[in-house]
């Protein structure tokens, strides 16, 4: 596959050069005054495409990119200094032997003779490799960014199965009737990581779906200590979003609460999304004013990254401490796609 990409691309590169070198080739031999091509401005041309070429394919590879800029420059200059010796010495010689054959004229007129047609071929080749070079660093800049996103969205299943089944474990120590009922909705919500998000983006209702499922699972440590609010909004279910985003905020409420406070835990979860695709999501949970609540973590680092790599500027987020004790989650994110 990569052999025929680089033989595509060298396709494109002759096509290209050969309807560069025509163009420049006719401003450089046609007057209007006497259309007809001479064979000597055809030969005397194909010396200096040779010298550009020998520029272009070789010079600026072996001595500029590797940043040799005295080799290079001494390298253009003895190319040059050979290209006027033999337009001078041989070319004129033969094809001109009674008039510009005769003498030199100088440095400066011979320079102004053919080094603008160097430098139009050599300018070409140039930004040919520039467009090249900036096509393979964007290619390389996608890979990076989808290695890393798949990276990222690898570690929110571990992180979850951890904390979930050291519910489960205590559930089934305690021989608790519910413990049917969080391994069914376990598998659902296992089901969604492991299949539904292998795509970019989801439907903003299977996500919703998924943290109402988890949010069952969750709820299952607070029992009679507190409660859970989970209000929704949607003027729209045509946006998509990225999977496992707002589910980490979610699971952090619920860690530093039950952690925090044996009773009186309050959490709450609200989103809405509009017509115009901004979706605002807030989660704030409540914790002991004695405990001490760090951000911090893989979940937070991870869906912070997340969200730079997948909505850039398109995306606000806070983390704040309110008073009385509560830890305050705000995201709003546009999900128009750019």
């Amino acid at each position: 596959m990569l052999k025929g990409l680089k033989k595509n691309s060298t396709f494109k590169e002759v096509g290209f050069q050969a309807i560069v070198h025509m163009l420049v080739f006719l401003f450089y031999a046609i007057d209007r005054r006497n259309p007809q091509i001479e064979l000597s401005e055809l030969v005397f041309f194909v010396h200096l495409a040779v010298h550009a070429n020998v520029i272009g394919y070789y010079l600026i590879p072996k001595y500029l990119y590797p940043k040799k800029y005295i080799f290079f420059a001494l390298s253009i200059l003895l190319s040059i200094c050979v290209a006027m010796v033999i337009e001078e010495l041989v070319l004129e010689k033969i094809f001109y032997p009674d008039t510009r054959g005769t003498r030199f004229l100088g440095v400066f007129y011979t320079l102004m003779s053919f080094l603008p047609v160097i430098s139009i071929l050599v300018g070409f080749k140039f930004a040919w490799n520039f467009v090249k070079t900036q096509k393979e660093v964007d290619s390389l800049k996608s890979l990076v960014k989808e290695s890393e996103l798949a990276y990222l969205k690898s570690q929110i299943n571990p992180h979850f199965l951890f904390n979930t089944m050291n519910n489960l474990y205590s559930y089934a120590i305690d021989n608790s009737p519910k413990t049917p009922e969080l391994i069914l909705n376990m598998s659902a919500v296992l089901r969604y990581m492991l299949y539904d998000c292998k795509a970019d983006s989801v439907n903003v209702s299977q996500e919703i779906k998924h943290l109402e499922e988890f949010i069952k699972i969750s709820e299952m440590q607070i029992e009679n200590r507190g409660k859970v609010t989970f209000s929704k909004n949607i003027e729209s279910t045509q946006y998509e979003i990225a999977p496992l985003i707002l589910i980490v905020f979610i699971e952090n409420a619920f860690k530093h609460s039950t952690s925090s406070q044996a009773t009186g835990i309050d959490i709450t979860v609200d989103l809405s999304l509009n017509k115009l695709g901004i979706m605002n999501f807030t989660c704030v949970n409540t914790f002991s004013s004695n405990h001490t609540h760090t951000v911090g973590g893989i979940g937070l680092e991870n869906v912070r990254k997340r969200l730079h790599l997948l909505y850039t500027d398109k995306f606000s987020f806070e983390i704040k401490n309110a008073n009385p004790p509560s830890y305050d989650v705000l995201l709003t994110i546009d999900l128009n796609q750019s």
